[in-house]
C-alpha cells in the first residue's frame, strides 16, 4: 500500500489502485486473460458482459500540467485582488480568505476521492490570501515581491535537482520526523495566531517594522526547511504514484499537494526577506 506523510497527500488509498475482494482479479487484469486468446485485445469482454474500459493512468506531464493550470488560477486570483481590493478590506480579505482557504484544503484533504472543482476553489480563494498579504509586504518594502516569487521557484527548482541527481531515498523514519515537525510547526503557528487576536505576542512571527527579534527569524528558516523537506515528499509520492499505475484523476491530488506547499514556502521566504530588509 502506498502512503505518504504528506499532509496532503496522505490518504490511505490515494495512488493507489483498489485491493481486489475475495474471488477476484488484480485490478485492471482480466480473470479471461489466460484461457481466451482473444482476451489479451484492449476493451475485450467474454460474451454478455458490457466492455471493459482501460482506465488512463497517471504521468509526470499530466501532473506538471494541472499544477502549471491550478497556479495560474491562484496567481490571476491574486492578481485580481491586488488590483481591486480596497486598501480599508486588505485586513479583513486576508484573515477571511486564510481561514477559509484552510477549511477548503482540509475538505478536500479528507474527501476520498481527489475534487477538481474544490482545487480550484481553494486556488481561487488563496489567490485573494497571497494577494492581499503580497500587497501589505510589498506597500512596505517596495520589489520584496518579486523577490520572493524569484526565491520560492529557485528552491523548488534546486530541490526537485536534488531529488532527480542525487537520488534522494525518502525513508520511512524521514517521513515521520517530516510530518511530526510538520504538524507541531503547524501548531505553534495556530496558537500564535490565536494569541495575536487576543493581544499576546509570542515572538514567532514579527509583523513589525522595528528591530526583528532572533525567534521570529528563526520561524521563518524552520518553516522554509520544512515546506523544502515537505516538496520532497511531494516528488516521492507522485514517482511512486505514476510508478503503480495510479488513476490519471489522481493527478489532481499531485497538483493539490505541489500548489499548497509552494504558497507555504512563498509566504515563509516573503516573511524571512522581510526581516533581512528590516
Amino acid at each position: 500500500m502506498l502512503r505518504s506523510s504528506n499532509p496532503i497527500l496522505s490518504k490511505q488509498d490515494a495512488f493507489t489502485p483498489a485491493a481486489p475482494q475475495y474471488g477476484q482479479q488484480q485490478y485492471g487484469q482480466n480473470p479471461y486473460a489466460q484461457t481466451d486468446p482473444y482476451a489479451q485485445q484492449p476493451g475485450y469482454a467474454p460474451y454478455g458482459q458490457p466492455p471493459v474500459s482501460a482506465e488512463p493512468r497517471m504521468t509526470f506531464d499530466d501532473v506538471i500540467t494541472k499544477t502549471a493550470v491550478v497556479m495560474g488560477v491562484l496567481v490571476i486570483s491574486a492578481a485580481l485582488a491586488w488590483m481591486f481590493v480596497p486598501p480599508s478590506l486588505y485586513m479583513p480579505a486576508l484573515i477571511l480568505s486564510g481561514l477559509v482557504g484552510f477549511g477548503v484544503v482540509l475538505l478536500v484533504s479528507f474527501r476520498r476521492n481527489i475534487s477538481p472543482p474544490l482545487v480550484f476553489v481553494y486556488a481561487a480563494i488563496e489567490g485573494v490570501f497571497i494577494g492581499m498579504f503580497s500587497n501589505i509586504f510589498n506597500q512596505i518594502y517596495p520589489g520584496i515581491v518579486m523577490q520572493a516569487v524569484i526565491g520560492t521557484f529557485a528552491a523548488a527548482g534546486v530541490t526537485l535537482a536534488a531529488y532527480r541527481f542525487f537520488n534522494i531515498k525518502v525513508t520511512p523514519k524521514f517521513q515521520k520526523v517530516v510530518i511530526i515537525a510538520t504538524i507541531a510547526f503547524a501548531v505553534a503557528m495556530l496558537i500564535n495566531f490565536i494569541a495575536s487576536l487576543l493581544g499576546f505576542n509570542l515572538g514567532l512571527r514579527d509583523g513589525g517594522t522595528g528591530p526583528v527579534s532572533l525567534l521570529a527569524v528563526g520561524f521563518s528558516i524552520l518553516g522554509c526547511v520544512l515546506a523544502v523537506l515537505n516538496l520532497v515528499l511531494d516528488f516521492d509520492y507522485i514517482e511512486k504514484g505514476v510508478a503503480m499505475g495510479a488513476p490519471a484523476s489522481e493527478s489532481w491530488r499531485g497538483a493539490f499537494g505541489l500548489t499548497v506547499t509552494m504558497v507555504w514556502l512563498y509566504v515563509e521566504i516573503l516573511r524571512l526577506l522581510s526581516y533581512l530588509r528590516r
